[in-house]
């Protein structure tokens, strides 16, 4: 392989990373939209680039611009401190929303953790330590913590990583009667993606989801959505 800028390449990776991940076999170093540019120049259409965090595709102006102007004022300041863009960001939120107020995170798997902690903080002061059992479905991901990986309902995830937290139950996705039968009165919350991703991208059947917001209504939990 031709030498790079910077001395590192594909190898590297596997050299020096911990292997959570396969990334692909070419480093990329540029990107725009759809597209992105290898070490050694070559270009490819890059078809995962609306996944996660990027709905946008690679350096789309409109983001560039704000963060280079955001850049230029203030950086990090940490929570000892409040800003005006997350003030502002918060305010448009909860006008668009049932949501009275909002909690910004860091990853998908804080944002998950943080719901899960408050459904059982919520149960136990309005119904007492009893109500804590979490209903979740099978091929879920919710994270990578080990509170949601149990939540998740994968064992690829979870073993190797016992004791796990308890009182997490697994029901069969779009499976109307394994809800009736798993959510009774000590659950707090039910969890579910409304497109389950990591399941094979399968959608929950609108009958499904009405069905576990009556039973989350008849037994006074908590319905979370986990969705981007």
């Amino acid at each position: 392989m031709a030498a790079v800028e910077g001395g590192v390449t594909r190898q590297t990776f596997d050299e020096v990373m911990v292997p959570v991940f396969a990334p692909a076999s070419f480093i990329p170093v540029k990107g725009k939209g759809l597209e992105v540019w290898d070490q050694e120049g070559r270009r490819y259409l890059d078809l995962s680039a609306g996944i996660a965090v990027l709905a946008l595709g690679h350096t789309p102006d409109a983001v560039v611009d704000a963060l280079t102007e955001q850049a230029k004022k203030l950086w990090h300041i940490s929570n000892y401190f409040t800003n005006e863009p997350v003030l502002e960001l918060a305010r448009k939120l909860v006008n668009a929303t049932f949501a009275d107020k909002v909690f910004f995170c860091n990853s998908g798997g804080e944002a998950n953790e943080a719901a899960f902690k408050l459904a059982r903080k919520w149960a136990q002061d309005n119904y007492g330590p009893q109500k804590n059992r979490i209903v979740s479905c099978f091929h879920a991901f919710h994270g990578r913590t080990l509170f949601t990986v149990s939540v998740g309902g994968q064992e690829k995830y979870t073993a190797g990583f016992e004791p796990l937290p308890q009182k997490i139950d697994h029901i069969g996705f779009n499976d109307i009667e394994a809800a009736k039968a798993a959510i009774k009165d000590d659950v707090c919350a039910v969890v579910v993606e409304p497109v389950q991703g990591e399941g094979g991208i399968l959608p929950a059947d609108p009958a499904y989801l009405q069905t576990l917001r009556q039973l989350c209504d008849q037994h006074n939990a908590l319905l979370v959505f986990d969705e981007v």
